[in-house]
């Protein structure tokens, strides 16, 4: 069998296994040992990931290994190789499926990514910035030095998103790129750059806050519709969130900011089912175990995650959360349409690829406009209008 029919009968297994699954509890029977990939050492992904995997230690007596990673394509690699069961991602996961930007290169091209857990909490996601900068509103950050880094799709098109609320794009500022996540605040704390993005209760952004440069977020109100339809151009995955916890954030002292689900339990459609529902049924049970052991943590509770995002849950997952009851006749409707795009999209690439393009350029050109009619020919919506 070909890996385009392994690729499109896993999801397709996936979606029937979602839809007959019955609904009763059963013990979690874990591996001996499991491993998982997160951002930089001390971001909010990373801590989290290493407190789920001590209750998995201590619950279930199985070791869990956190690989750090400095962008999207790093943390995917062992996942889609094998060596990882599940990665904690960010919108990446989102780039990863739709199979564009790195991911449209040649190596890759559309993942059947899934879902078994993802937070949303009280921190915010955004750009920080250096408070010696003296910017208080995106506007401002106008021939400012802002953090791209290398091979991160995700953290590059959500800073053009936040930039996007002031106006701006990234010839506005000066792009100053970094190999990972953690140099480039690091970056910021050392003055090579002005801003950077990442959640509010991110490691590196405590500890900007606390360097002589200081750290503020310029705030995003909702109230401007016009500055807001201007990010959901380029980043159709944030919605507004006010922020009450983070670098220089309190209840006290909320800032209303953007967010979407981050740090996201990610895992691939062909995973078995029984090894995803495992991993998904020990967070929901131990959550009580590792809610207060990491900053945003708390976000993986069953009643906070987002149902309807733009990435589907993988089966084992919907099985945990039918036995968690948390789940409706509607997410399981939504969580089909998903299925569904993942398949379209499989199906165009590997009907792409039978051709190939003479350069990258050529090749990324041309997916794009495949891309784009196969999703119109299913009546399924772009999502990288130009």
């Amino acid at each position: 069998m070909s890996r385009r029919m392994i690729s499109l009968a896993s999801i397709s297994a996936a979606a029937l296994l979602a839809a007959a699954t019955s609904v009763h509890a059963q013990d979690v029977k874990l591996p001996s040992s499991l491993t998982t990939t997160a951002y930089d050492t001390g971001t909010a992904g990373f801590n989290i990931g290493v407190a789920v995997g001590k209750m998995m230690k201590d619950k279930y007596g199985t070791d869990v290994r956190v690989l750090p990673a400095g962008n999207d394509v790093a943390r995917l690699a062992p996942l889609r190789a094998g060596r990882a069961q599940m990665s904690w991602m960010g919108s990446g996961i989102y780039f990863a499926q739709e199979g564009v930007f790195e991911f449209g290169v040649k190596e890759w091209g559309p993942q059947a990514l899934q879902i078994t857990l993802s937070t949303v909490d009280c921190n915010g996601a955004s750009l920080g910035v250096a408070k010696d900068t003296n910017v208080k509103e995106i506007k401002d950050l106008r021939g400012k030095r802002v953090g791209f880094v290398v091979g991160s799709p995700a953290l590059n098109q959500n800073s053009l998103g936040i930039l996007a609320y002031g106006g701006l794009t990234q010839k506005d500022v000066k792009a100053i790129e970094f190999a990972s996540y953690g140099a480039m605040w690091k970056g910021l704390v050392n003055n090579d750059v002005d801003a950077a993005f990442g959640t509010t209760i991110t490691g590196p952004a405590k500890e900007a806050e606390t360097s002589p440069r200081g750290l503020v977020w310029p705030p995003l109100p909702p109230g401007d519709k016009a500055a807001w339809e201007r990010v959901k151009k380029v980043a159709p995955f944030f919605y507004p969130h006010v922020s009450t916890c983070g670098a220089g954030i309190s209840k006290d002292k909320p800032i209303e900011l953007s967010t979407y689900p981050y740090p996201i339990g990610t895992v691939y459609a062909t995973q078995p089912a029984d090894l995803t529902y495992a991993m998904t049924k020990a967070m929901i049970d131990g959550y009580d175990s590792y809610k207060d052991a990491a900053p945003g943590a708390t976000g993986l509770a069953v009643k906070a995650q987002t149902m309807k995002w733009v990435v589907p849950f993988h089966a084992g997952a919907v099985k945990a959360l039918k036995e968690a009851g948390h789940w409706t006749a509607e997410d399981e409707a939504h969580n089909n349409n998903l299925f569904k795009r993942q398949q379209v999209l499989i199906a165009a690439w590997a009907e792409y690829i039978k051709t190939p393009a003479a350069d990258e350029a050529k090749h990324m050109a041309g997916w794009m406009e495949a891309r784009k009619a196969a999703l119109a020919k299913a009546n399924l919506p772009n999502g990288f209008e130009e």
